[in-house]
């Protein structure tokens, strides 16, 4: 199974909070507009509470104003009505504030001293109460052309007199404006609400999220070879999807095992008739010219060549094997060195003890292997061996002084087969097993002009 991302593989797309198919940002957006519906059903449903509360508190100051003034009233000279004590006590002593009271008897009338003589307009609309001997709401307009809000009381009639109409009126601003402070400190008490909901939401989601991303960090760390498997402890939600990955995981490293007990029975199954001609061959007078001993050595490099490809195809790329390179670069360098001791090589090595490539460690002596013999081959006396980090994995060069090689020839270096110099041992398999084997992991062989002035190969390999 190839690597999500590497040499050739593009990184994986956005997913923060404003990409379309992020799951924060859905649940972020399905508790904001759940907590916007409830603030707003929440302000709603107070503001209602507030008005009745106010109007209740307004209503019964008018009703006990009735109700001293129902208790004060008298009959005077001349049979008039008339009231027993002063009620123009405070609010109802305010000029024009609002605060009225007014009876109505016949042709008989009573005011507070805040009409200043005028009469208060009843409203012919007004509802009657299923008691009579409760005041009846009402809304009205004052003497001035302001908004009242009334309350009216009909006494019946006693002794042949016509039935009293007692009235007192609030200003309709006295429900309007403790309604309004109250809303602009009910809309801000909300307003903060709903932040520090939001705020405990993102946290929410942000704790809640929290196992998936430690998810992938554990399944990158299986992808890059650190663990064998997923561990174990996981929240109850995520454990199942857990226990479905490690059980995947453990298929494929059985299916990896089946195949490389294939490989290996194909590879002793080919390897031993081979040897065996190659055996008969040696004997003197079977192959005068050699022509048959080349043949044969050519069918095992290709045989050994194809039982590798099959093992990386097995491996699966980059999977989950890691292969330190300044060691194995140390190893090689240090074999080829003794191999080519008449030429006095000097092998230069520049590589981070912390990189590492995503690849099988035989693959990785088998790749740069070909590539340091190969320099040493062509080289006057000096390889260097340098190894960086890139974008999509590591890059591995390996340079010379030789004579290198045009555009050209390099193409035709990287074909299989492919030789330049007959005279040269070999069978011209090296640079293209080498670029074969990158790009079954994801990588890429590229041959250039070295600084040194011979060829310069990099090997690009994921990380």
């Amino acid at each position: 199974m190839p690597p999500p991302h590497g040499p050739g593989h593009p990184p994986p797309g956005p997913t923060g909070l404003f990409h379309l198919g992020s799951l924060r940002r859905r649940l972020l957006l399905a508790a904001l507009a759940l907590v916007t519906a409830a603030l707003v059903v929440a302000g709603l449903a107070i503001g209602v509470i507030l008005h009745r509360f106010v109007r209740g508190q307004l209503d019964s100051r008018l009703d006990s104003q009735l109700v001293a003034i129902a208790a004060s009233l008298e009959r005077g000279p001349g049979d008039r009505l008339r009231l027993d004590r002063n009620l123009d006590g405070p609010p109802f002593d305010r000029d024009r504030g609002g605060w009225h009271w007014q009876v109505r008897q016949g042709r008989s009338v009573l005011r507070s001293g805040s009409l200043e003589g005028r009469d208060l307009a009843l409203p012919d609309d007004a509802p009657r109460p299923r008691d009579p001997d409760r005041p009846r709401p009402a809304d009205g307009t004052g003497p001035w052309g302001d908004a009242l809000i009334l309350r009216i009381l009909d006494l019946p009639p006693e002794g042949g007199s016509p039935p009293a109409i007692l009235v007192a009126s609030a200003p309709a601003r006295a429900l309007g404006g403790p309604l309004r402070e109250a809303g602009l400190a009910l809309a801000a008490i909300l307003g903060i609400l709903g932040l520090c909901l939001m705020a405990g939401l993102v946290a929410q989601v942000r704790l809640g999220l929290r196992p998936l991303e430690r998810l992938r960090r554990d399944l990158a760390a299986v992808r890059a070879g650190r663990e064998p498997r997923i561990p174990g402890p996981q929240p109850a939600e995520i454990r199942p999807l857990a226990a479905e990955v490690n059980a995947l995981l453990d298929q494929n490293a059985a299916n990896l095992e089946r195949a490389r007990t294939h490989v290996a029975n194909l590879a002793h199954g080919l390897k031993t008739p081979l040897a065996t001609l190659s055996l008969a061959l040696a004997e003197p007078g079977r192959d005068p010219d050699g022509a048959l001993v080349n043949l044969v050595s050519g069918m095992d490099r290709r045989v050994r060549h194809h039982l590798r490809r099959a093992r990386a195809a097995a491996l699966g790329g980059p999977g989950r094997a890691r292969t330190d390179l300044a060691g194995a670069v140390a190893d090689l360098a240090a074999t080829f060195a003794r191999l080519y001791a008449a030429k006095d090589l000097a092998i230069a090595q520049d590589v981070s003890p912390r990189l590492a490539a995503a690849c099988d460690a035989q693959d990785i002596d088998e790749m740069l292997g070909n590539l340091i013999d190969n320099a040493c081959q062509w080289s006057r006396a000096q390889i260097r061996v340098t190894a960086r980090a890139s974008d999509d994995g590591v890059v591995v060069t390996v340079e010379d002084d030789g004579p290198g090689l045009d555009a050209e020839a390099a193409a035709l270096a990287l074909r299989r087969g492919g030789r330049l110099d007959e005279s040269v041992p070999g069978h011209g398999f090296g640079l293209s097993i080498t670029r074969e084997l990158a790009e079954l992991y994801g990588g890429a062989l590229d041959l250039g002009r070295s600084n040194l002035g011979g060829l310069s190969a990099h090997l690009a390999l994921p990380a």
